[in-house]
């Protein structure tokens, strides 16, 4: 679906690739109360590589297979001072990352935090959809159904 300005339309729940991350058909939670996007990961470990901070992290690419963990290392953007779901604070990296959602790519900034309590590994927040997605929490997976139905 399409609104003015060429943004699509997505549910509350979507289907996202982070290719750079190695990472496909990720249950991705849209929400507007969230400012930046985050994505679970563990065992974060920070280190230097050619004079510029870089993280290295476990993560469960795949939902439905937990047990499978990778390792994936990115540069750091940045650290920054984030309100938990629970207010609480805290001080998470911040990556930039190529997020693909049906046809569409675009980068995005996500922070890396413990999300093991949450239903779903990754928040999308309104700093990646501005300009691009607008949401109607009535529906699930309207970019999937769109794809598959093209």
């Amino acid at each position: 679906m399409n609104v003015p300005g060429n943004k699509h339309i997505v549910g509350s729940l979507e289907l996202c690739d982070l290719p750079e991350l190695s990472i496909t058909d990720l249950n991705v939670r849209v929400d507007t109360g969230a400012t930046t996007s985050s994505l679970h990961v563990d065992n974060i470990d920070e280190f230097e590589r050619d004079g510029e901070s870089w993280v290295s992290f476990d993560i469960h690419p795949d939902i439905h297979q937990v047990s499978k963990i990778v390792r994936r290392e990115i540069k750091v953007d940045a650290m920054r001072n984030v309100k938990s779901s629970t207010a609480t604070r805290e001080k998470r990296y911040v990556i930039t990352t190529t997020i693909v959602m049906a046809q569409m790519q675009w980068p995005i900034q996500l922070t890396l935090t413990d999300r093991s309590e949450m239903n779903y590994l990754m928040l999308l927040g309104r700093e990646a959809m501005q300009g691009r997605l607008v949401v109607d929490p009535e529906f699930e997976y309207l970019l999937t159904h769109n794809k598959t139905n093209s």
